[in-house]
């Protein structure tokens, strides 16, 4: 593939990358004299039109997007049976490869890469994308340390009858997809925020959660397994990084973070917190073990040996005075003051969060009760029930849900039966059914397919009447709700079919078949052969097809006779040799005459 130059601009040089639907190869654009990656769809995926048409939607798409934490795409095209993306070429190499060479990182890289990664998908969400594919192989880190998505339009283009190719078994990565990935179901936001914890956990660990000898086997442990805490691994992890990774990573996405935006909040949060009270004590960090000690002798971040190495020093800077240490003893006492005065602000700092944090936790209230169920309740039935046991409710996120009927409460944090003390508030996520999807388009396909096209797509079939129509009988001319629409999830689509009674046939090409197979395609297209001739040709052999009445492809109306010339084969030569004369004495008469 290399030098050859697509739509007579790109030049291909060197392949610089390999996935499971695509190779990337460095390029430059001629016309622009820049260097560009162009990614070219693998053949295999090439005869499936409907993933060609949502791969060249969904890359449009993601063109349209601009944001310095996502590649940049600048065309996309075809030219034969290679179908291409242009990319922005970016020098570095991807997190994967990164993790690889130096295996776990330190927190405050996890959490600077985790932010813009996190921004890129927020971006994406809000133009109503979702990438689907989160993994540290579609994350390029440049040369300064941006890091920057890739691969949005093919992953939005893979859906639930693509799980499956030659290379990697399981397209949307099974080490990193969500729990409802695995089981089929409803991708949105979330699914993203899920793939993104288990890249934050990767980069912190040096190691996925799971792992397994087959892709079926790791996609059961997205679903059931339970994760071992990055704390286990390795150690210096900052407690309140592990809750964000678990929280990303919840089998729930009804618990997991709302969107991108409330992660990044949550990351910026850390961060602040960190530096007002310090990495060792709010954070963790690598010095665990001076953390253990320090709380175990109750003197804050202030170590013992810290104050003695200022008396010591001290002692020596005052050589042959011995003990008497009156005149200068305030030197070190101010040392041990400013230290005394450092852990305090620090202790003081940790005790008000805490208490701000005990106090949105309703620790500071009347006596606990266990949380009532409001499952399967609407969000004013919530609320009138909360009132008999002195609790709140408030709405929390709308969420996709196939057995819980729109309109009412799906789940609930905290959980009915956990303690909670009076006065707290307990918010709610509220169904909205399957949700919203565009309606297919149905026009031209026939009867006996609709239902389970329509089942594949999240709706089902309605009423189906007929009428009289030029099209094939069983042919869909209308529907309703139209194509393109928006309709919930599982509703009904109801179709107008045509009887065929005003059906136009299609003359088929018969030129060139025997008159026997041209009659039997004439016949089935609904029409009749008509009058037929014989004449001498010099292309068509004898007994094949020299001529129908009507081009291919026209349309006629059924019942028409269709007039054919079949060939008799080359036209022979005339004779110029005279007859032959009879021997003599032969009297039987035979001139040769009928010869």
């Amino acid at each position: 593939m290399s030098n050859k130059v697509l739509a007579g601009r790109y030049e291909l040089f060197e392949r610089i990358g390999e996935g499971g639907m695509s190779v990337v190869y460095k390029a430059k654009d001629k016309l622009l004299n820049r260097f560009v990656a162009i990614k070219i769809l693998k053949p295999q995926f090439i005869g499936d039109h409907k993933f060609i048409d949502s791969f060249r939607r969904e890359s449009q798409a993601a063109a349209s997007m601009s944001h310095p934490n996502i590649v940049n795409i600048y065309d996309v095209g075809r030219e034969g049976n290679i179908h291409y993306i242009v990319m922005e070429l970016i020098e570095g190499k991807t997190l994967s490869d990164y993790i690889k060479a130096q295996g776990a990182m330190s927190y405050p890289k996890v959490i600077a890469l985790s932010k813009q990664i996190a921004a890129a998908l927020s971006f994406a969400h809000k133009n109503h994308i979702i990438h689907r594919d989160v993994k540290p192989h579609n994350v390029m880190i440049a040369p300064n340390g941006t890091a920057k998505i890739t691969d949005f339009g093919i992953a939005k283009a893979v859906n639930a009858a693509t799980i499956v190719d030659n290379t990697e078994g399981i397209i949307g990565s099974v080490h990193y997809f969500s729990p409802e990935q695995a089981r089929g179901g409803y991708v949105d936001e979330k699914s993203d925020i899920y793939s993104l914890g288990i890249v934050m956990y990767e980069m912190l660990t040096g190691r996925v959660p799971f792992d397994g000898d087959n892709p079926v086997n790791i996609a059961l442990m997205h679903i059931n397994g339970e994760m071992v805490p990055p704390s286990k691994l390795v150690t210096g992890v900052p407690p309140a990084l592990e809750h964000i990774i678990l929280k990303c990573t919840d089998k729930y996405p009804v618990n997991r973070y709302a969107s991108a935006d409330e992660l990044i909040e949550a990351l910026n949060n850390l961060e602040f917190v960190g530096s007002v009270v310090g990495s060792s004590v709010l954070m963790g960090g690598n010095n665990g073990e001076q953390r253990d000690r320090m709380q175990a002798d109750g003197q804050g971040p202030i170590a013992e040996t810290d104050y003695d190495d200022g008396e010591d020093e001290y002692e020596e800077d005052r050589p042959g005075k011995g003990k008497k240490k009156d005149k200068n003893k305030k030197k070190p006492m101010d040392k041990k003051k400013k230290m005394i005065i450092i852990g305090s602000c620090v202790a003081a700092a940790v005790l008000i969060i805490g208490l701000i944090v005990a106090a949105a936790l309703g620790a500071f209230g009347g006596k606990e009760i266990e949380a009532p169920n409001f499952k399967n309740m609407t969000l004013e039935e919530a609320k009138d029930a909360a009132k008999e046991y002195n609790i709140k409710v408030k709405k929390g996120d709308e969420v996709i849900s196939d057995e819980v009927e729109k309109g009412k409460i799906v789940s609930q944090d905290p959980k009915a039966g956990e303690m909670v003390k009076e006065g707290s508030t307990i918010k709610v996520n509220i169904s909205i059914g399957l949700g919203d999807g565009d309606v297919p388009d149905l026009t031209g396909k026939m009867q006996n397919e609709l239902s389970a096209y329509l089942e594949a797509a999240g709706f089902t079939l309605g009423s189906v009447t007929s009428e009289p129509g030029q099209e094939p009988e069983g042919t869909v001319m209308r529907q309703d709700p139209a194509a393109g629409t928006k309709a919930e999830k599982g509703t009904a689509i109801n179709v107008v079919v045509s009887d065929g009674s005003k059906a136009k046939a299609i003359m088929p090409f018969v030129t060139g078949m025997t008159l026997g197979e041209a009659s039997s395609a004439i016949a089935n297209a609904g029409l009749k052969v008509g009058n037929v001739t014989y004449d001498y040709s010099d292309t068509y052999a004898n007994g094949e097809v020299m001529w129908q009445q009507f081009e291919g492809n026209a349309q006629k109306e059924r019942g028409t006779s269709v007039k054919l010339i079949v060939s008799k084969g080359k036209k022979p030569e005339p004779t110029t040799q005279a007859p032959t004369q009879p021997p003599a004495g032969n009297n039987d008469g035979d001139t040769g005459e009928n010869n």
